[in-house]
């Protein structure tokens, strides 16, 4: 992820500006005087800043949000990502590979 900017303006709201990856060319606004009080409250909670306070609470609940998801829907995304890794010339790993990669 790119730079993050975090602003206080008039009227207590958080600006929160992050710049996305140069391929997205989008920044991620928000402006809402209930974020702006939750993200002061979480930050003073774990002594850290707005931004940092921000950026783990919604790393948090991604994680959440992943980790309710049923086993068998995880390991199918998992299985997905590998697999477009993989790209069109992936192949299957054989007995010979896993013991080369274990040194056996």
């Amino acid at each position: 992820m790119g730079p993050c900017r975090l602003l206080l303006c008039p009227y207590d709201v958080l600006y929160l500006s992050i710049q996305l990856p140069r391929w997205s060319m989008s920044t991620f606004s928000v402006r809402d005087p209930r974020v702006a009080r939750l993200a002061r409250k979480l930050a003073r909670l774990r002594g850290s800043t707005m931004t940092e306070a921000v950026i783990t609470a919604l790393e948090n609940d991604l994680k959440r949000e992943r980790d309710s998801m049923p086993l068998a829907d995880r390991y199918a995304e998992i299985a997905a990502d590998l697999a477009a890794k993989a790209g069109p010339n992936g192949r299957e790993v054989t007995k010979d590979d896993i013991d080369a990669m274990w040194g056996q």
